[in-house]
């Protein structure tokens, strides 16, 4: 295959649609393979890791909070970089882009592999989370420069069946690597490195997209200095209070008026700028904005819920990582199932939200039922409640940016799909620091009462506050920490839950729109002016007037203003 061609837009210009390169479904098969393996790096760094967290926390010596954390660090730059890397992806060679990530990536996992105490992980777990932030938007950017709305439901099959491949066997090889003596739980972070040079050769071969070169490009620097520093800010609160400093503190005070101030100073810049990192007029519509709502409650659920079942199987139920790693099948099984079934049902109706509508309120049901565990729940019942959960995050989650690309033209399809990731990331990460903060005060609680009633000061032996090296405690207090582990973790699935119904309510008022057929918006010019026939969903309510006439100064067959492709 030759070389991408160079074509040359003015700065907001678009190429034109006719010049968008046309891949066949064996071509997007190629370039697709390289992307998902991409894809699965990504999500496999987390889930590998998962399971085998409570042992590496152990090994290390670290805490319940510090457990928070090595989470907490990789979704808090994962979140506040993804919009950036969204709108780097419409101004620069989204190809480029995706190697510089890889690269970061890599690094990131060596570090982490090698590190020596829980300090040095949590750093190296934030680089970390930049690579993976761009991994994850790149690779949504890029598919949907090669594929209309409407097609995309097809492949999104591909993708659902990439991410329950990485959420099943991650587990199950995070748990196999940390119960195998010769490999040990730092082969969780290499093991991605083969993967990672894989997915570099097979994407130098395969993935040629049209290069657009924007002489004047502008990047947001300063919008995207605000955006990271107001949002880093409002999760190191969401993570310290309660426990470093009460709610109600002169720190908490000056860590919210600083969000505010901050992210007020944020949305000004973006409402001047001319290339703004969060394009305010498109998530100001009514779908786009209904779209990040629900992602933003689905991936507080789902990541807030779903990454503490690691340590109520191994802590709560007394199970090994691999048997831990193996009664996640239920959860990644329906995001497997659910998915790949969705996914084709989208492509055949051009109809999205009966899907994205189901899948919330199976996710709330889902997690409702998990509410109810407790440490002595049947594992059958827990893993059914699990399934329902997979279930309803395959239908939503990447149906829900389906929404938003479909009402965005080409040029602006890097900056919408970093907002619609960067909501998400951000619910799970404030679920993840919220939820955490939940379990470790109700578990320190419990173990303080469990330890009074053994005739044991919870204060000297470490109180909820201690060590999570559970294998080394003497039998009474190991009981006494599993069963509060046990106990205390359905109670963050009921928080998850009432969350989840926000994304119910967002569902049912999205408009029901047919997706388009092609890559390119048709009436991108007359969205980006704001025009007073804007439904916000990226399509006509009725089908647009097909007058014999064209618009002035249109010709029939001259389609939309140029879309950058990079």
């Amino acid at each position: 295959m030759s070389a991408p061609s160079v074509v040359t837009a003015e700065s907001g210009d678009s190429a034109p649609a006719d010049h968008q390169p046309v891949m066949d479904h064996r071509h997007v098969l190629r370039a697709l393979s390289g992307l998902l393996i991409v894809l699965f790096v990504a999500m496999i760094s987390s889930t590998v890791v998962s399971v085998a967290l409570p042992q590496i926390i152990g090994s290390l010596g670290g805490t319940q909070s510090q457990y928070t954390w090595v989470v907490t660090a990789t979704l808090l730059a994962s979140t506040a970089s993804t919009p950036i890397w969204g709108k780097l992806a419409d101004l620069f060679d989204k190809k480029l882009l995706l190697q510089v990530a890889i690269g970061i990536f890599v690094v990131a996992s060596l570090g982490a592999g090698f590190a020596q105490n829980t300090a040095t992980l949590i750093g190296f777990r934030a680089v970390q989370g930049l690579g993976m932030g761009a991994l994850q938007v790149l690779v949504q950017v890029i598919i949907a420069a090669m594929i209309s709305p409407k097609e995309r439901g097809r492949y999104n099959g591909y993708l659902g069946a990439v991410m329950a491949v990485a959420t099943v066997g991650g587990p199950l090889l995070g748990g196999a690597i940390t119960d195998v003596d010769w490999l040990g739980w730092r082969w969780c972070f290499f093991i991605a490195l083969p993967f990672t040079v894989l997915a570099s050769v097979i994407l130098a071969r395969t993935l040629h997209l049209e290069d657009i070169r924007r002489p004047e490009t502008k990047v947001d620097y300063w919008g995207a200095a605000l955006i990271a520093a107001g949002v880093s800010l409002l999760l190191l609160w969401v993570t310290f209070v309660d426990n470093d400093f009460a709610w109600i503190s002169w720190q908490t005070g000056a860590m919210l008026a600083g969000t505010v101030v901050l992210l007020g100073a944020a949305l000004a810049v973006e409402a001047k700028v001319a290339q703004p990192v969060i394009p305010l007029h498109v998530i100001r519509r009514r779908d786009p904005a209904l779209a990040i709502v629900a992602s933003l409650a689905v991936g507080m659920a789902m990541f807030g819920g779903a990454v503490f079942l690691g340590q109520y199987f191994q802590i709560g139920r007394g199970k090994s990582p691999t048997q831990a790693g193996l009664l996640t099948i239920p959860l990644m099984a329906g995001v497997l199932l659910a998915s790949t079934v969705a996914g084709r049902l989208v492509s055949r109706t051009g109809k999205v939200k009966p899907f994205i509508l189901a899948g919330t309120v199976i996710l709330a049901g889902g997690f409702f039922g998990l509410a109810t565990i407790d440490a002595h729940t049947s594992l059958v019942v827990v893993g059914a409640w699990m399934f329902l959960v997979g279930t309803g995050v395959g239908m939503s989650m990447q149906n829900l940016v389906l929404v938003l690309q479909n009402t965005v033209p080409l040029h602006e399809l890097g900056a919408a799909s970093g907002a619609i990731t960067f909501f998400r990331s951000l619910g799970g990460t404030i679920g993840v620091s919220v939820l955490g903060a939940v379990l470790a005060n109700g578990v320190g609680g419990r173990i303080a009462d469990g330890l009074g009633k053994l005739g044991i000061d919870a204060t000297a032996a470490g109180g909820g506050s201690g060590t999570l090296d559970v294998g080394g405690m003497p039998a009474p207090v190991r009981e006494v920490v599993r069963g509060a582990y046990g106990d205390t973790t359905g109670h963050i699935f009921l928080i998850a839950a009432f969350i989840a119904l926000v994304g119910i309510l967002a569902a049912a008022f999205l408009t029901p729109a047919t997706l388009r057929d092609s890559v390119d918006l048709a009436e991108a010019p007359a969205a980006a002016a704001g025009g007073a026939k804007d439904t916000g969903d990226g399509t006509s309510p009725t089908p647009p007037p097909t007058a014999p006439a064209p618009a002035p100064g249109r010709g029939p067959d001259e389609g939309p203003a140029p879309a950058p492709v990079a």
